[in-house]
């Protein structure tokens, strides 16, 4: 295989169109870094991974290397107070996070270049010297009980325990690892533990220099990097500690060989099958897992998940690797089930095994390999940029595992196909090694235990491999096999030229059936393109009926495309089809030489539509299942449902789509296909490695299969049709509060949205709320989140409703009442008001300074640049040049003039204030749900008590879409 462009020092091996240069060093404390110098980005960022994770908790401390994660945010010897780090970071345009794994920690920020020597002085400080005082051991401690409140009804994490549970108890990946109140306060109490000392134990003993791997982002050179790392973290303590090594296997055979039936909080049914496996870290080169992932997970023509849909029995599968150290790992493969796939069990697992069994017959085939190893050094090769903070993360995990030159590439380049490692994997996936999870919430009831840390029912049964190997013999007889060559593996990776250089869309075309923007690729040198088509239709919203049609039509249609368009995506190219408010969408993002033939199958298929009865069915179960489900979302999730459905007009309840959802059928679809697609009107976006007569000649192509056939589908829109995206106008000076309860008994977080609604769209008055927003951010974090310990989540972000700007504070806390936290809210912004008055004029000139630099932040991608452009013509906006405009009015802007603004917009009891809480109450603070509604009627708050007679009865803002009807070019 080809690998091109080596870095000269330390031979690491990094992508053909990367311009970035990478060193490594190792400091005398035996710290290994590396350096990376990008004198183009817009952000700095590092990463520390630490070789230490859950696995490593003390018996009886579950959750303790966590807890630690969340400790070293707080204050260090150098910078003593509180919380200063991430307020450092946040008022110079950053963000900063963590995270904890089985076997490692990982620590990161990023921020604006001038302010970022300091950032990186703070963020050392966390390995030399922190401060973990006992107040805020005991108020952490609370925060690390609520993010485990949040999981404790997510299936994902239940089913993940359940896993664990059932291995090896004395093996570290049995442990359960997130922590909680009683884990590290009441049981340590109890045995007489001081859970501060412990933890000042755990980090003295494990957080040695040794054991971590930095990664510097900067847009310094290398010299001037290495030089600030140096100075930096070379105080960082080694004590030579043995890189810890958890050895041994995590299933025995009696947790192999089982299968484990579970109840789900979800509806629906889902097989998880896994079998313990050689880390295929250890043949990374070879690709193993990434070979039978692959096959395995392949979604084409006679592959597995294709019998399995063809059946009626599958709506998804995936298969690959994961859990992986290197003393162990897992390969799984996930397939959820239609109600009828479900009694099919023995007939799922027969076909799986069978399909193995071709693998195994077969062989390894060079072509397959042949084929993979391109598709992946492509890939490697074009991959597009992300941003700094991401790619640290990544590159500081690969550190860990991988030889230096390897750090960029990790495992994503298989190049050496060896037939008897293959092979051996594939051994490993026998019916005598495996694990069976089947989920489903049909054995509700029939079970007999339960796992401790979740509540999850469960039972488990052997199943002899010998059973299995009977149920092979009896499977139905279809036909599996291989895939075939792959069609759209690009070989034209050539970049067009552009005449002359466009920086914003411009209008290339319109027609009364179509109105084009087109973009040039003048920033990212890849040869990949962009598409969206929206097909604006009158029809589609106009009923609760016609919407859960729309999205029946949208999702068959992905279903219908499925086999054909699998190999396209394998090889970079990416399709969708999703329903919208207006209508549907067609989105093609990839690799720009075989686009246009995807593009047209896709258009064919939507013009030629057809409802299969037998497809019609899976998806109807589908849709209705994820309907069911909302009622299982986080409480904060329903509270901003709540919160959109009362702003937004011409918009239906998910519960009357249920409703609707059992009376609908093959023929009210047929029916409403013609209707929908009778009038439309298309707004298209092409941007990318395309010319501007290509980008014509697709939108030409597309008129002419809908408008222009012997028979059209479509006809153009009418004027009057133009569909208008409208929100309910807040009256000045009232506090409305909408509340309802959770709408799952079990959960007992409760949650608040306090939404502040601004205005429409202005630059001036953007940068104002922009600028209040990033103020307040980490002063709000701080308070109700580290101090008072509301909630987990406790987030203060802008909102933009179709253009319609204000801001809102989101809540989920289990401790505290929806009525009770509006309360502390509203406490918050009397104590912000103090510190906005109290503020000097270097510190309001810095925080502008730093809105500007985040608003001239470049786009790193393609698929970025064209969902920043796109949001301006969905929202019917325009304001290509918003970046450049909202930076002019905040050089302009004054400190008096953002006071002005909260005084008027966002000051408790303002007259001009236009706000609304919308309260979720989970079953902890159903008592308080009658309580405060009436304790509200007597305060200045407005109960909402019906949403639609309310939105009814409000004024909404004039649309800003649905005025191009009669746009002149």
């Amino acid at each position: 295989m080809a690998v091109e462009a080596i870095a000269k020092e330390a031979e690491i091996i990094k992508p053909r169109n990367d311009k970035r240069e990478y060193r490594r060093i190792v400091l005398p404390n035996n710290l290994q870094v590396l350096l990376i110098s990008d004198p183009e980005t817009d952000k700095c960022s590092t990463s520390m991974d630490v070789r230490v994770g859950s696995f490593s908790d003390p018996d009886g401390l579950e959750g303790l290397a966590h807890f630690l994660e969340h400790m070293l945010f707080y204050a260090s010897e150098k910078y003593p107070l509180e919380d200063s780090y991430s307020k450092y970071i946040t008022e110079h345009g950053g963000s900063t996070n963590a995270f904890t794994a089985s076997e490692h920690t990982n620590y990161y920020f990023d921020v604006n270049p001038d302010c970022f020597e300091e950032a990186l002085d703070r963020f050392a400080q966390f390995f030399i010297k922190p401060l973990m005082s006992a107040d805020a051991t005991t108020r952490e401690i609370k925060a690390v009980d609520s993010e485990n409140q949040k999981n404790l009804l997510a299936d994902v994490w239940r089913m993940n325990q359940l896993q664990k549970h059932l291995s090896v108890k004395d093996h570290p990946f049995h442990k359960f690892s997130t922590g909680n109140w009683d884990t590290l306060d009441v049981r340590p109490k109890e045995r007489g533990l001081d859970t501060r000392q412990e933890l000042l134990r755990f980090y003295n003993e494990n957080y040695s220099a040794n054991l971590m791997h930095l990664v510097v982002y900067s847009k310094d050179s290398l010299e001037k990097s290495e030089n600030m790392v140096r100075s930096k973290f070379q105080e960082i303590r080694n004590t030579d500690r043995s890189s810890i090594s958890f050895t041994g296997q995590p299933c025995d055979s009696e947790s192999l060989q089982i299968l484990v039936k579970a109840v789900p909080i979800k509806q629906g049914h889902k097989l998880r099958f896994v079998w313990p496996v050689t880390p295929g870290i250890r043949h990374y080169e070879e690709g193993p897992s990434r070979y039978l992932g692959h096959l395995i997970g392949h979604e084409g023509e006679g592959s597995l998940f294709f019998i399995l849909k063809k059946l009626g029995w599958a709506t998804s599968l995936s298969a690959g690797e994961s859990d992986w150290t290197c003393e162990f790992a897992f390969f799984k493969v996930v397939i959820d089930l239609t109600d009828a796939g479900h009694d099919h069990f023995e007939d799922i697992v027969a076909l799986l095994f069978k399909y193995i069994q071709l693998l195994q017959q077969s062989g390894p085939s060079q072509w397959i390999f042949d084929e993979l190893a391109a598709i992946c050094e492509t890939s490697f090769h074009y991959q597009d940029k992300i941003r700094p903070i991401d790619y640290v993360v990544n590159v500081a995990f690969h550190m860990q595992f991988y030889p230096p030159r390897d750090w960029l590439v990790a495992s994503s380049l298989p190049s050496k196909f060896n037939p008897k490692i293959i092979q051996s994997a594939l051994e490993e996936l026998s019916p005598y090694n495996v694990r069976i999870f089947w989920e489903s919430t049909k054995f509700e009831g029939l079970t007999d235990s339960t796992e401790p840390w979740y509540g999850t029912a469960y039972s488990v049964e052997r199943l002899a491999g010998s059973t299995i190997q009977q149920w092979i013999e009896k499977a139905p007889k279809e036909n599996l096999h291989l895939p075939v060559p792959n069609v759209f593996i690009p070989t034209d990776l050539s970049l067009k030229t552009v005449s002359e250089p466009i920086k914003l869309p411009v209008l290339l075309r319109k027609t009364p059936y179509s109105r084009l923007w087109y973009k040039p690729d003048t920033a990212f040198s890849t040869p990949k393109a962009f598409v969206k088509i929206d097909f604006n239709c009158p029809f589609s919203g106009s009923s609760p009926e016609s919407e859960v049609l729309t999205e029946i039509f949208t999702r068959l249609l992905m279903d219908y495309l499925n086999e054909y368009a699998y190999d396209a995506q394998i090889a970079g190219l990416y399709y969708g089809i999703t329903n919208t408010d207006f209508g549907f969408q067609v989105t093609v993002v990839g690799y720009n030489h075989k686009l246009k033939i995807l593009l047209e199958t896709v258009i064919q298929q939507i013009a030629k539509f057809e409802v299969k009865p037998e497809r019609f069915a899976v998806i109807k179960e589908l849709v209705t299942k994820e309907y069911q489900n909302l009622k299982f979302q986080q409480p904060y999730q329903q509270a901003m449902y709540n919160c959109s459905l009362v702003l937004q007009d011409q918009t239906w309840p998910w519960t009357d789509e249920l409703e609707i959802l059992p009376h609908l059928d093959v023929e009210n679809l047929a029916k409403f296909y013609p209707l929908m697609l009778s009038r439309t009107f298309l707004e298209c976006y092409v941007a990318g490695n395309l010319e501007p007569k290509e980008a014509e000649s697709i939108i030409q192509h597309i008129e002419d299969v809908f408008f222009k056939a012997p028979n059209p589908v479509s006809q153009a829109m009418f004027a009057s049709q133009f569909m208008t995206n409208r929100i309910v106008k807040l009256e000045r000076g009232i506090n409305y509060v909408y509340s309802a309860e959770g709408l799952n008994p079990s959960d007992e977080n409760s949650a608040l949205v306090h939404y502040i609604q601004v205005h429409q769209d202005d630059f001036k008055l953007n940068v104002k709320l922009q600028l209040f927003a990033l103020i307040a951010k980490q002063p709000a974090f701080h308070q109700l989140r580290s101090v008072e310990q509301l909630g987990y989540i406790t987030v203060l972000m802008q909102r933009n409703d179709s253009g319609i700007r204000g801001v809102q504070f989101i809540i989920q806390s289990n401790v505290k009442g929806p009525g009770q936290i509006d309360l502390r809210v509203e406490s918050f912004l009397k104590m912000f008001e103090i510190k906005l008055y109290e503020m000097s004029s270097d510190e309001f000139k810095s925080n502008v300074n730093t809105l500007i630099e985040m608003k001239l932040e470049k786009h790193k991608n393609l698929r970025e640049e064209s969902g920043f452009y796109w949001r301006e013509i969905s929202d019917g906006t325009l304001k290509f040049d918003r970046r450049e405009c909202e930076v002019a009015a905040l050089k302009q802007l004054t400190q008096q003039e953002l006071i002005d603004f909260f005084n008027e917009h966002i000051q408790c009891g303002a007259p001009g204030k236009k706000s609304m809480s919308v309260r979720v109450y989970g079953s902890a603070h159903s008592s308080e749900f009658e309580a405060d509604k009436s304790l509200t009627a007597e305060t200045e708050f407005v109960q909402i008590e019906d949403i639609f007679s309310f939105r009814r009865s409000r004024p909404l803002y004039g649309s800003l879409r649905g005025c191009f009807g009669h746009m002149k070019l």
